[in-house]
């Protein structure tokens, strides 16, 4: 069973649809990411980078998701906008070994927030500080102190330290979305008790 399975499992939503964007540099693992919370069986044994986008779509018993892949090169990244109305949580994923763009994923991350179909929405956002295997990776607290974090005030975040290609600290990843998800869905009410 995928973790997106589980994550369906814990909403016990019935026929809900879940708009998630996973936004983030390129080569910083996004499609490794996704590939990791299909369910197993339709997980592809060959990763290659994201030219410009791709959606993925599957369902579990009780929920439906979509999860658009944007590439993170440059010539992309004027793509993201034209889904973020629709989006419903923000997966970020940095490479947490690449010092030298971390200032790039910041500048990324601020034009995200203020952008106004973002900036006056409550839209969790997660951040997996990835290739945490890495001899060069710094902790997802250096990686939250380089991306200012503690400075979103009006969004629930939170970030997880994660190594995409052994799925590692995805989990605490899924689990905080799952419970941020339902808590911003309206017709989720009775569940937040």
């Amino acid at each position: 069973m995928g973790l997106l399975d589980r994550l369906s499992g814990l909403l016990g939503l019935k026929k809900k649809e879940v708009h998630v964007l996973c936004l983030g540099l390129d080569n910083s693992g996004k499609t490794t990411i996704i590939n990791k919370l299909k369910p197993s069986n339709a997980q592809s044994q060959d990763i290659v980078p994201t030219i410009g986008f791709s959606i993925e779509k599957f369902k579990s018993s009780s929920l439906s998701f979509t999860v658009f892949d944007m590439s993170g090169q440059g010539r992309y990244r004027n793509l993201w906008e034209h889904y973020y109305k629709d989006g419903q949580a923000i997966i970020f994923v940095i490479d947490s070994s690449d010092k030298l763009r971390m200032v790039v994923a910041k500048e990324e991350l601020d034009t995200l927030l203020n952008h106004p179909d973002i900036k006056h929405r409550r839209i969790p956002i997660l951040f997996f500080a990835n290739k945490m295997d890495l001899r060069d990776a710094v902790t997802s607290v250096k990686v939250s102190q380089l991306l200012c974090l503690e400075n979103i005030k009006d969004k629930p975040w939170h970030i997880c330290a994660s190594d995409a290609i052994k799925g590692e600290g995805l989990q605490e990843g899924v689990d905080w979305l799952q419970e941020k998800t339902v808590q911003s869905d309206p017709s989720c009410e009775d569940m937040k008790r």
